[in-house]
């Protein structure tokens, strides 16, 4: 082991001790960026980026289990994303399928796809929902897997659900815009029956969140982190819950 390694061990060490256990965000999102450009400081191919971000998952999540954390959610494919060229698409695809599924094979999560499934592949979307019935009834973390997803088109399949299900109830327009409010619309997202989160952690440096959890965040924490996402370490976790700890919470007040 180095001294590099033992020093970081030190630490890491002190910033579990020193962690407020009673303020523990309950649902953490994660925008896991920078898998290109790791992947190309290091001198290796996309597709090894896009691995070695999907392998540091397992890591995440037993770090948020260690600390309590109850409902993780990773956006692992956006909908920009069906725009890379074709062969980094099909690694990508490639890659998060089997990420998806060794998630699955632990038995320790519940493991729920949410996106727009139908835009992808028809076999990777009904894997998808397989996988979310055969893990429903896991112990554990709650893993929100975003694949397909975009928080804009998130709201709008939100509004168009509930058009739907107030037309097959024989609710008029003129009636449904009496009545409508952010509660409605909340009960139609991907996310329904989940909290909010409490904080959202974006890797690479870049400090915006490009469409993710757009509803939900209103009233999230960010904690932006220059490390790409396959460099991520839990000390870098570490700080995003003691940044998170020490933040006065006020909801808009």
């Amino acid at each position: 082991m180095s001294v590099r390694d033992l020093v970081y061990g030190v630490y890491e060490k002190r910033l579990t001790a020193r962690l407020d256990r009673s303020r523990i965000p309950r649902h953490v999102g994660v925008i896991m960026d920078g898998n290109r450009r790791w992947a190309k400081s290091v001198g290796e191919q996309i597709a090894t980026g896009h691995q070695r971000g999907a392998d540091k998952i397992h890591d995440l999540l037993g770090w948020c289990e260690e600390a309590g954390v109850e409902v993780v959610t990773l956006w692992l494919f956006s909908t920009d994303n069906f725009n890379r060229p074709a062969d980094e698409l099909a690694d990508l695809l490639r890659i998060i399928e089997g990420s998806v599924r060794s998630l699955a094979e632990t038995g320790r999560w519940r493991v729920r796809p949410l996106g727009a499934l139908d835009l992808l592949p028809g076999d990777f979307a009904r894997t998808l929902k397989e996988i979310g019935a055969r893990t429903a009834d896991n112990p554990g973390l709650v893993v929100n897997a975003a694949i397909g997803y975009g928080g804009r088109q998130e709201i709008a399949d939100a509004v168009r659900s509930l058009l739907q299900e107030q037309a097959e109830r024989g609710t008029s327009i003129e009636d449904l815009a009496q009545v409508i409010d952010v509660e409605h619309i909340a009960q139609h997202l991907y996310t329904r029956g989940l909290p909010d989160p409490d904080l959202l952690i974006r890797t690479s440096g870049e400090q915006r969140l490009s469409g993710f959890m757009l509803w939900q965040s209103a009233h999230s924490e960010f904690y932006f982190c220059e490390a790409f996402w396959p460099a991520f370490r839990k000390i870098d976790f570490l700080r995003a819950l003691r940044d998170y700890s020490l933040r006065q919470r006020r909801y808009g007040a």
